[in-house]
């Protein structure tokens, strides 16, 4: 269980009430009687984010879930699991354990257990139908995000570090603690008389974080110290909003999104905006179209560089050129791989991109696959030329299509089972574009002690 810190900070306080809920109000969004879930691993930050929850929401008449992720990482954490809901029944605050299940990688183990725990309590909320998810990233992890990224070369969006509200598909996703240090949610936990567990990761010189915390006092005596850095992380926030305001403005200028799942930008405005900006806009149709793979900045650079020219290219699993006057961006075809049987009435996510449902009027399952060359080929032959869809070549071969072994059903977005319906009828198998990347998602928030959120 957890003891003193170490850390030799003169600030020791507990978080008071007050300083909590004007935080809280800082976030803004909240019902009347809002309903609250809470990450809580059992260590001493997220046992504090529970004390100060649980008076918060009393206060307002509202409700607080405690959800644990057990990773199943380490023989112990089972155990571990159950030792927080203990701790919580003795608080009087629901909890419910969440299962880390299946095989975990070799590399890159604490970004997947990162994504599988967001992941797992995203879920959670949302069966529950709780708005808020509150994870108690403090002022010191903020700290280590700036350096981390730092190390690794990040620009202003790296260094903006972690949000203090992001929406996360049904979930909103607040960090209410990022202006406390990790020494005051420790005497916060000391005032209550709550013990907490000690993660040993923590100190698993394995991780580059637990290198960081290990490195703490030389750092902060070159002034690296947390407040320092969350400030860097607030001025670069406040740049990464702008940008990004400015980005979602050019978009709404120049972008068409056309339901089949292309983009098509006008190229004018993007080719005269500010460099920074055409990149983002750009950036951003990509990870809407092909997903959100990484895309390196020297390969965006040269893509927009050669579009001011009329030439296209590759990138992020999409094709983009010039069409009809207008910047094309579009799936690339030999990116989309996934073949799925699906059982009829059963409604799927295809490729990433689309929600696809299959009729119930199938008798066996089917194979949901793109369309290609040769099945567009098949399609097209089937209709009058002056019924087929004027769709760029790209577009039309990575459609999502239904097959019985090499026998074309369908194609749901253009067509329904062999050829159209009659007018008036319901299509029997349906296809919808909603891509994982949002176009118009929110920008970067940035929360202020004088104006709130930014």
């Amino acid at each position: 269980m957890g003891g003193d810190s170490g850390n030799g900070s003169a600030d020791d306080r507990p978080v008071f009430p007050e300083e909590f809920a004007r935080a809280l109000a800082a976030l803004g969004g909240f019902e009347a009687t809002p309903a609250i879930a809470v990450g809580v691993s059992g260590g001493g930050d997220s046992v504090a984010l529970v004390l100060l929850l649980r008076h918060w929401v009393a206060e307002r008449g509202g409700s607080l879930l405690a959800l644990t992720v057990d990773h199943g990482l380490r023989p112990e954490s089972t155990n571990e699991a159950a030792a927080v809901g203990q701790a919580m029944a003795r608080l009087g605050v629901p909890h419910r354990i969440l299962r880390w299940e299946g095989a975990k990688p070799s590399a890159g183990l604490q970004a997947a257990a990162r994504a599988a725990r967001h992941r797992l309590l995203g879920a959670a909320c949302a069966e529950v139908g709780i708005l808020h998810l509150a994870l108690a990233h403090h002022r010191d992890d903020q700290a280590e995000t700036v350096l981390l990224r730092l190390a690794r070369g990040s620009g202003i969006d790296g260094l903006a570090g972690m949000a203090p509200v992001r929406t996360d598909g049904a979930v909103r996703v607040i960090r209410p603690l990022l202006s406390f240090s990790h020494d005051r949610l420790l005497a916060t936990c000391r005032a209550e008389g709550v013990d907490w567990i000690e993660d040993p990761s923590n100190h698993n010189p394995r991780f580059a974080r637990a290198r960081l915390r290990a490195a703490r006092a030389l750092l902060g005596g070159e002034g690296l110290d947390g407040e320092r850095l969350g400030e860097v992380a607030r001025r670069a926030g406040r740049a990464r909003a702008a940008l990004e305001q400015a980005t979602a403005g050019l978009l709404a200028e120049t972008a068409t999104i056309h339901p089949e799942g292309w983009i098509t930008l006008t190229p004018a405005p993007l080719l005269a905006a500010p460099a920074e900006i055409g990149l983002r806009a750009l950036g951003r149709a990509l990870a809407v179209v092909g997903g959100p793979h990484p895309v390196r900045d020297e390969a965006l650079e040269r893509l927009l560089g050669g579009l001011a020219h009329g030439q296209g290219g590759t990138l992020g699993g999409c094709v983009v050129r010039m069409r009809r006057g207008a910047v094309m961006i579009a799936r690339e075809p030999v990116a989309v791989t996934e073949r799925l049987t699906v059982t009829p009435g059963a409604s799927i996510l295809w490729d990433g991109r689309f929600d696809l449902r299959v009729s119930s009027r199938w008798k066996q399952p089917v194979t949901v696959a793109a369309l290609g060359a040769a099945g567009w080929r098949k399609w097209a032959g089937r209709l009058a030329p002056e019924r087929l869809p004027d769709l760029p070549v790209p577009v039309r071969e990575s459609l999502p299509s239904l097959w019985s072994a090499a026998d074309l059903l369908g194609v749901p977005m253009i067509g329904m089972c062999y050829g159209l319906v009659a007018d008036g009828q319901e299509p029997v198998d349906r296809a919808k574009f909603r891509p994982l990347s949002s176009l118009g998602r929110p920008a970067f928030t940035v929360v202020s002690d004088q104006d709130g959120i930014i």
